[in-house]
Order: C-alpha cells, then structure tokens, then sequence
C-alpha cells in the first residue's frame, strides 16, 4: 500500500449515502476533509460533527462546479484524494427528456468537468488519487434507464483515460473506479433488490480499493461476478 500525503480528502456528494459513510471512515482515520454537495443544510452538518470544511457543488452546472471545486482545493492548500460520489439517475421508460438531460448533464459533463480539475491538480503537483464512481449499469444499455446506463459507461471510459494519462505521463497518481450494484441510498429505485449493501458496507469496500490504489473495484465483490457474466453473455434483442 502507498500512503497518500497530504491526508487531505475531497468527497464529492458526501451529504447522504456512499459519500457520508465514506467521509465518516476517513474522518475516523483522521484525514482533513472537503466535503461538498447541493444540500448544504445537512453538509454543514456533518462538517461540524466530523471538523471538516463544507462547500456547495451542483454538478447539473458544470462551469460553476469547477470554480467550486477549483476554489475548495485552493482553500484546502491541495488535496491528496479526490472522490466523485455524487450523482443522479431515473427509471424512464416514457424517454421524456426532462430526467434524461438531468442524467445526463450530472453522470457525463458534470462528472468529466469535475474530475478534469482534480486530475489537472494532481498532475500539477505530481501525485495524487481520483475515485469515481459509475455502476455495475455501465454494462449494459437499459430500456428503462438508458441515460443513466450510458452515462455510467461514460464515466468509466473517461476514468480509464484519465488512468493512461498519468501512466504516460509517467506519474504516481492513482485513478480508481468503483463499480456499485445496489446500496440502499436514496437513489434506489427498486423495491427490495437482491443483493442490498448498506452505505457503510460499501464504504468499508470502498476504502479498502483506496488504500490498495486499487484501478476498478465492484461493490459489493459478489457483483464482479455478475459483471464477468454480463460482459460474455449475448445482449439481449
């Protein structure tokens, strides 16, 4: 395991689900944290309970959310971790284009305008360690969520080129990948999918492909398999 240095943390989408229990975890190992979100009733919250410093972000205002961001990691005096959490997704069958535009606009531009700063910090002072995350819907193109499908898939091309960046540009710098199935936060759609974690339990699996700068990981494990068979398996239609 390589140590990150500074212990400074940015988590993106860090007021609910993932990004919380996330932030709690490394809050408890001592790291100095960022936290941001669009909820800043509860950010402010959680950063006074953990001694963290809270910032806005929108992510659905990609040029707003790279001052914001921009702005945090200036105030931080730098960050050794970045992590994308946030994120938006609709069951919508119906295609109206209100949720697929919202979907969209959040996953794909605000993600890339996002992990574009943090990347472009990293780069500038050497080292560092991106994590963002897609979903085991990366696989496969969804009747009843295409944006978010695709916007996931987005997410995990755009992660892998960020990684051959930094491996041609010969640096230290870490891009991690976290795959998810289904964690019970609030973006959970279904009724009682199998194979439920909780926002602690992947967390805790989350962590650990942090500290081992680990380049793809699926929460929970289990879901790595269904992954290896959706990827050899016939689309259907």
């Amino acid at each position: 395991m390589i140590d990150i240095v500074p212990r400074t943390a940015i988590i993106i989408g860090a007021s609910s689900g993932i990004g919380e229990a996330l932030a709690r975890r490394l809050a408890a190992e001592g790291w100095r944290l960022g936290l941001m979100a669009r909820r800043l009733d509860r950010l402010n919250a959680l950063a006074a309970e953990m001694n963290a410093v809270a910032a806005p972000i929108d992510l659905d205002d990609a040029a707003a959310a790279r001052l914001a961001l921009s702005a945090l990691i200036d105030r931080l005096g730098g960050a050794g971790l970045v992590v994308l959490s946030a994120g938006t997704g609709h069951l919508n069958p119906a295609l109206d284009w209100a949720p697929e535009r919202e979907t969209i606009a959040v996953n794909a531009l605000g993600f890339a305008a996002v992990a574009q700063v943090a990347m472009t910090h990293f780069l500038a002072r050497g080292s560092g360690h991106l994590v963002g995350i897609s979903s085991v819907a990366k696989l496969r193109g969804s009747g009843g969520a295409p944006a978010y499908a695709a916007s996931k898939a987005f997410v995990s091309t755009y992660l892998d080129g960020l990684r051959d960046l930094a491996k041609r540009r010969g640096l230290p710098i870490a891009v991690t990948e976290i795959a998810p199935g289904f964690v019970d936060t609030a973006m959970m759609q279904a009724d009682r999918p199998f194979w439920v974690a909780t926002p602690a339990k992947a967390a805790a699996q989350i962590h650990a492909a942090i500290r081992r700068r680990a380049r793809h990981a699926y929460v929970t494990r289990r879901w790595g398999l269904i992954g290896f068979l959706l990827r050899r398996l016939p689309a259907p239609g």
